[in-house]
């Protein structure tokens, strides 16, 4: 089966850091670039940062550059978003999606579950 399955959400404190992990099965992850998208409490989706399929080229929303970091481990199929300096407002639902080709200036056609991010004293 084609699936995407994110990890790692939970409760922190502001200022605090968390790591996300998406395992990737089904396809030829390495092909492809990936993307996290998140959505908060009551607001519309919002893409958050993408990475190409060879980990040569990184992008990031103005809201998170400069405190979270896209990666990825192509061998173990997984990608990654390390957040640092967290804020209330990043407190959202985070998905890991997958585009339609090597770069991510494309669409995204493939969606995990989702993995709750809460940012809260």
């Amino acid at each position: 089966e084609v699936q995407l399955v994110e990890s790692g959400g939970g409760l922190v404190q502001p200022g605090g850091s968390l790591r996300l992990s998406c395992a990737a099965s089904g396809f030829t992850f390495s092909t492809y670039a990936m993307s996290w998208v998140r959505q908060a409490p009551g607001k519309g989706l919002e893409w958050v940062s993408g990475i190409n399929s060879g980990d040569s080229n990184r992008g990031y929303a103005d809201s998170v550059k400069g405190r979270f970091t896209i990666s990825r481990d192509n061998a173990k199929n997984t990608l990654y978003l390390q957040m640092n300096n967290l804020k209330p407002e990043d407190t959202a639902v985070y998905y890991c999606a997958k585009y339609h080709n090597m770069w991510f200036n494309g669409y995204l056609e493939l969606w995990g579950q989702g993995t709750l991010v809460t940012v809260s004293s």
